[in-house]
């Protein structure tokens, strides 16, 4: 990191925002404006010819907006920010940018529900076609990539096996071919993993999870170059709408100022809820990036700084049995989404993930069984107490 540069606990409170400029605010205005007015017909017309800095439309730029674009840039260390209305309105963007029809689109095995469906969309309508690769190596990116690849696209930790992508020998593969990567970090947030440092070209984010941390956001974000994401804002986020209120982004400001403090305690509780589920009869399979036994721990100790508030986990027993586990739990909440305060518990099967074919489903290791946790922030005794008496209540 430059001399010159924040510590990362210092940028998410202060990046993007000077409150000089706001006749001395400590924090962020809520421009809750549509449009905005010219001083004359001249500057109007050099405004909208791109010869003027400047606001025009709210769907183009937005004050409050621009302030959190400025944030997640410097956190991912990128050139520029893009804020979205949703996880899948930046992920949508960014793929729809780098395609056209008829080409080609490399994939870590296993995705987001809603993010496999955008490319059944996407393959259907203009024969963009997508493969699934496990990645576990170099000769296993190298046979993948087609003629036609345009893009590698990757979760890692995978949603919700917790798999794990070697980020810098992708990139470093791509690089020879000219491939942009990109990287869904929702999970690890920008606090764990720093995929642009690993060589990789566009990060996105569904910010609604970690980086809003409070469960009343939903929103987007995409991390990449200048050249890149100017194209996307002038094209694919003009265009097609996917833009954020300003409410919402001074809700994700305001999220971010605690996320360093709020992921390190997402991260210890993980970890007594790992050490704990790992020993009990009733848990078949627990999958944490930080454990010895994960086939790709390596890989974790090489581009992650904690593991993480995320664990999957699968019953001994059938898919009515961890069912019923979580009709059992008393406050920890039955819910999609993750990163809240609050412990959140979900079945990908029938929730997340039911979109995805049963066939695909099984490439991915998404059983039946598979239970997804995100851990809060309350006390990790409490959380495991609830687990523990839902598991005893398995008949």
């Amino acid at each position: 990191m430059a001399k010159d540069r924040m510590r990362f606990e210092t940028s998410v409170i202060h990046e993007g925002y000077d409150s000089k400029d706001m006749l001395g605010s400590l924090t962020p205005p809520i421009f809750q404006t549509s449009t905005y007015t010219f001083d004359s017909a001249e500057q109007g017309e050099r405004r909208f010819a791109g010869e003027e800095d400047g606001y025009v439309y709210s769907r183009l730029k937005n004050p409050t907006v621009v302030a959190l674009e400025e944030r997640i840039a410097a956190l991912e260390n990128g050139e520029r920010g893009l804020a979205f209305g949703s996880g899948m309105a930046a992920i949508s963007a960014v793929l729809v940018a780098l395609t056209k029809a008829n080409d080609h689109i490399l994939c870590s095995v296993g995705l987001y529900g809603c993010t496999f469906g955008l490319l059944q969309m996407m393959e259907e309508k203009y024969n963009i076609t997508h493969d699934l690769s496990e990645m576990e190596s170099e000769e296993a990116v190298r046979a993948a990539i087609k003629p036609e690849t345009t893009c590698i696209y990757i979760e890692t930790p995978i949603n919700p096996t917790m798999k794990l992508i070697d980020l810098e020998m992708v990139s470093a593969i791509a690089k020879e071919k000219n491939i942009p990567v990109v990287v869904d970090n929702t999970f690890s947030s920008p606090y764990l993993q720093h995929p642009l440092e690993l060589g990789c070209d566009v990060v996105v984010h569904s910010a609604t999870k970690y980086i809003g941390g409070h469960g009343d956001v939903v929103a987007g974000l995409a991390v990449g170059t200048h050249e890149f994401l100017d194209e996307v804002a002038s094209t694919t986020q003009k265009d097609i709408g996917g833009i954020i209120g300003p409410f919402d982004a001074w809700l994700l400001l305001r999220g971010l100022k605690t996320l360093p403090i709020r992921m390190d305690r997402h991260c210890d509780n993980a970890q007594h809820v790992f050490e704990k589920l790992r020993h009990h009869p009733l848990v078949k399979h627990v999958y944490f990036p930080n454990d010895e036994d994960h086939p790709d721990y390596s890989i974790f100790k090489k581009q992650m700084d904690q593991a993480g508030g995320m664990i999957s986990f699968e019953i001994a027993g059938t898919k009515k049995d961890a069912q019923q586990f979580l009709n059992h739990l008393k406050f920890i909440k039955l819910a999609v989404s993750l990163g809240d305060a609050e412990t959140l518990i979900q079945h990908p099967v029938s929730m997340t993930h039911a979109v995805v074919p049963e066939e695909d489903r099984a490439k991915m290791g998404i059983t039946d069984e598979l239970i997804r946790l995100s851990v809060g922030l309350e006390a990790w005794e409490d959380v495991w107490e609830d687990i523990a008496q839902a598991l005893d209540k398995i008949s």
